[in-house]
C-alpha cells in the first residue's frame, strides 16, 4: 500500500504514541490542580511550551493548545478581530484559505465586520500590491495561508508582513498547517504575528492543535468556562495532546525530508506532463510535498477509486470537501479550464514514503491513462 494522502492526514509516529501513553500513564492529573499530582502535570505542560517557542524563535511567545487547526484558527481569526474591535472592523484574507478561516470571516461579516476576500492569479499567489491597497488604518485581521493545502501554492509571507505593519496595527494570523516541518515557520521580528500548527499533519496526534502568538496578543476568548490558557481556550487541558503536539513538532523539524520531498515533485510533474488529457496544476515553485494533478473530462473520484485498487492512495482536494460534487473553491479560485475542473487529484508525500512507492505511482498512471485512451505527446 503506497499512502500518498498525507495533506489530509499522517500516520502517528511511534514516538509520539510512546510520549502520549507515558504522560496518560504518569501525568494524568488535572494541571489547575494545586496538589503535587497537579503540579506535576502543569510542570510537564510548561515544558511543552518551552517546546514549541523554542521551535518557532521566540522564548517568549505565547503558546495555546487546541482541539486542532481548525480551532486554532477560529480562535485567531475571530477572536482577536473582537479584540480589536475598539480600533476598527475590517478583516483581510484570501480567496483560498482553508473553510475553517472563510467561514470564520462569513461569521464575522454576518456580526457586523467587513471583510475583503484577496483574489489570486492561476499559481494560487496573491498580488501583494492589491493587499497594500486594501490595507487601511480600521485593518485589524489580516490571516493568510503559508502553504494552500489543495495545491501547495506558497505565499511571501514575510513580504506581506512587512506591507500590514508599515500601513496598520492589523494582527497578522498564517494558517501554517500545511507548512511546518517542511518550510522555515518562525515568530521572528518579520515574521506572523501569528501561526496556526495541527499536530496530525506532522506525524501527531488528531484533535490536537497549537495558535502560537508573539508576546502580548491576547484574543478574546470563543469559548467560555473555568478560564483556562489564560482565559483564552477554557476547558481541561490535555496535557497528554500537548505533550504529542510538542514531541511530533520537535520531530517534524528535526526529520524534514525536503529534499526528497522536492525530488519526487518534480519526477512526477516530469512524468505526467508526457501526457495528454491531464494537467499538473501545482504551482512551479510550490511546496516540495504537494503535487496536485487534473485530468480533462473526468471526475477525480475515477482517478482515486482507480489508484485505491491498484494500491495507491490519493485524495481529489482537501479532505474536508472532497465528499463534495461541486469544484472546490481554491480550483473555482484559479479559474481553472471547464474540462479540467472536476478532475482534480491531490498526491502528498510523507516521511513513510519511498522511491519503490513513487515508480509503482508512475507504472499505475501509465496504465489508468492507457485505459482513458490518453496518448503520450
Amino acid at each position: 500500500m503506497a499512502y500518498f494522502d498525507n495533506s489530509a492526514t499522517t500516520r502517528p509516529d511511534e514516538e509520539v504514541l510512546t510520549s502520549f501513553v507515558e504522560a496518560n500513564r504518569r501525568f494524568f492529573a488535572n494541571p489547575a490542580s494545586i496538589h503535587g499530582k497537579g503540579r506535576e502535570a502543569e510542570a510537564l505542560l510548561e515544558r511543552s511550551r518551552e517546546q514549541i517557542r523554542s521551535l518557532v524563535g521566540s522564548q517568549d511567545a505565547e503558546v495555546n493548545f487546541t482541539s486542532g487547526g481548525t480551532e486554532a484558527n477560529n480562535l485567531a481569526v475571530i477572536g482577536f478581530a473582537y479584540a480589536l474591535r475598539s480600533r476598527g472592523s475590517h478583516i483581510i484574507t484570501t480567496a483560498i484559505e482553508h473553510p475553517s478561516v472563510l467561514n470564520a470571516c462569513q461569521f464575522l461579516e454576518r456580526n457586523g465586520f467587513e471583510v475583503d476576500y484577496l483574489p489570486v492569479d492561476e499559481q494560487g499567489r496573491i498580488s501583494l500590491e492589491q493587499l497594500a491597497q486594501l490595507v487601511r488604518k480600521e485593518t485589524t485581521v489580516v490571516s493568510i495561508m503559508h502553504v494552500n493545502n489543495e495545491i501547495g501554492t506558497i505565499q511571501l509571507i514575510e513580504q506581506a508582513v512587512d506591507i500590514v505593519h508599515q500601513n496598520s496595527r492589523a494582527i497578522f494570523h498564517s494558517d501554517c498547517v500545511q507548512s511546518f516541518g517542511k518550510l522555515p515557520v518562525k515568530l521572528h521580528k518579520n515574521g506572523p504575528d501569528a501561526i496556526t500548527v495541527s499536530a496530525h499533519k506532522i506525524n501527531g496526534l488528531k484533535n490536537s492543535g497549537v495558535l502560537v502568538m508573539k508576546k502580548g496578543m491576547t484574543p478574546s476568548p470563543i469559548n467560555f468556562g473555568g478560564g483556562q490558557e489564560k482565559g483564552i481556550r477554557s476547558g481541561t487541558v490535555s496535557v497528554p495532546n500537548a505533550v504529542a503536539a510538542a514531541k511530533a513538532m520537535r520531530l517534524s523539524a528535526v526529520e524534514q525530508e525536503n529534499e526528497t520531498y522536492r525530488k519526487w515533485r518534480n519526477r512526477l510533474i516530469r512524468f505526467v506532463d508526457q501526457y495528454e488529457g491531464v494537467q499538473v496544476i501545482a504551482p512551479q515553485c510550490g511546496a516540495p510535498h504537494i503535487v496536485s494533478l487534473a485530468f480533462s473530462k473526468i471526475k477525480g473520484e475515477v482517478a482515486v477509486n482507480y489508484f485505491q485498487e491498484n494500491g495507491i492512495y490519493l485524495s481529489t482536494s482537501s479532505a474536508c470537501s472532497s465528499k463534495s460534487s461541486n469544484a472546490g473553491h481554491v480550483i473555482e479560485a484559479i479559474h481553472l479550464n471547464q474540462d479540467y475542473k472536476f478532475g482534480v487529484v491531490r498526491i502528498s508525500f510523507g516521511k513513510d514514503n519511498t522511491d519503490e512507492e513513487i515508480s509503482k505511482f508512475e507504472t499505475v498512471f501509465s496504465a489508468f491513462m492507457k485505459l482513458l485512451g490518453r496518448e503520450l505527446k
